[in-house]
């Protein structure tokens, strides 16, 4: 897999009339700010009072054992890109990417969209620490997301299972589960594309050369289409590696579930297996909304959910104000790390 160096200049630098050094500390000093800014407003806007009456009710050990199975999450997502960077370069260390991949989560949490906005850390790591070219770097992230999605594929499926076992879906009848089609047709996306890509066929690069109002020639969509080949290539050649990176993404996935499981044990709520897994589907759909971390709509998939089965607004909001809890330090921490990599570097 191979690439040359004219890929890496199809991103223009738009301040490029100002002096190289002075042109990078701005950056630096800007991105510095940006971070610290967006964790302010975070945190201005959490209510931390409250999610530190919801720990207390925890012991320390509970709030350990949760703390440490989110580690365990980390160590296996960044263990996944690793696994798809290494094959291709052996001089990436693992442990280094463990806080980037903290960092990706703190910027995507805490700004619009469905859980992404942080891939640019990763990309600019990788350029930064290794000397990867732009592309190559872009490619490893792409593959990186689409086993993320493919292992939320799968999340969705366990998930759906549970809602229609638990009633919540066909209460109403079946309006609501139509309207979930989509989004598995978008989810089952990465499957048929890893798929095709190990076929040799590139789906992105196909719909680029047919779409009529594209310049073929662009250097973004060259860009693009060098990215998705690399990304084929990388199925082709590492098998081992993407089987390897498929495990592990798998193992974090239902690290989440089992996550879930302890929160509502741990605040003595009890319910059957599928009653459980389907409340926790509806607080993880509720992040696909585009808001950072599921503003509002985590807190009523969970009222909803858990009060479908009986169990107290109150109660649902504890394991609201726990999930925030987690997110808001786990995303405070990589908002921290984003910032000093970026007055660093």
């Amino acid at each position: 897999m191979s690439d040359s160096n004219q890929q890496d200049s199809f991103i223009p630098y738009p301040l490029s009339p100002l002096p190289k050094g002075i042109r990078d500390k701005a950056l630096r000093f800007a991105g510095f700010v940006l971070l610290l800014t967006l964790l302010y407003f975070a945190l201005r806007n959490a209510p931390l009072i409250e999610i530190w009456a919801a720990l207390k009710k925890l012991q320390l050990w509970q709030i350990v054992v949760i703390l440490g199975l989110n580690a365990l999450i980390y160590l296996c997502t960044s263990a996944r890109w690793w696994f798809i960077v290494h094959a291709e370069n052996k001089n990436v260390k693992y442990f280094s990417l463990i806080p980037v991949r903290v960092s990706v989560f703190g910027v995507s949490y805490f700004t619009l969209g469905p859980q992404v906005g942080g891939e640019p850390l990763q990309v600019l790591y990788l350029q930064r620490k290794y000397g990867l070219t732009f592309t190559r770097a872009t490619a490893s992230v792409i593959m990186d997301k689409l086993l993320e999605f493919l292992a939320n594929f799968v999340l969705l499926a366990f998930g759906l299972t549970a809602l229609l076992q638990a009633g919540i879906l066909s209460r109403n009848g079946n309006p609501p589960l139509l309207s979930l089609i989509g989004l598995v047709i978008l989810l089952i996306w990465p499957f048929v594309h890893i798929l095709l890509m190990m076929r040799g066929k590139y789906p992105i690069t196909v719909i680029l050369r047919r779409l009529p109002f594209i310049r073929k020639d662009a250097k973004v969509v060259r860009f693009i289409r060098a990215a998705e080949w690399m990304a084929g290539t990388f199925c082709r050649r590492h098998f081992g590696a993407l089987m390897s990176a498929i495990g592990v993404s798998l193992l974090a996935a239902f690290g989440m579930v089992a996550e879930y499981f302890l929160m509502i044990t741990f605040l003595e709520i009890h319910l059957p297996f599928w009653s459980t897994v389907s409340a926790w589907a509806w607080g993880w759909l509720s992040f696909l909304v585009p808001l950072p971390g599921g503003l509002g709509t985590l807190e009523a998939s969970q009222v909803f959910a858990l009060g479908f089965f009986g169990i107290l607004p109150a109660s649902a909001i504890s394991v609201v104000l726990l999930m925030r809890g987690r997110d808001i330090l786990i995303g405070g921490l990589g908002v921290l790390l984003a910032g000093n990599a970026a007055r660093r570097n």
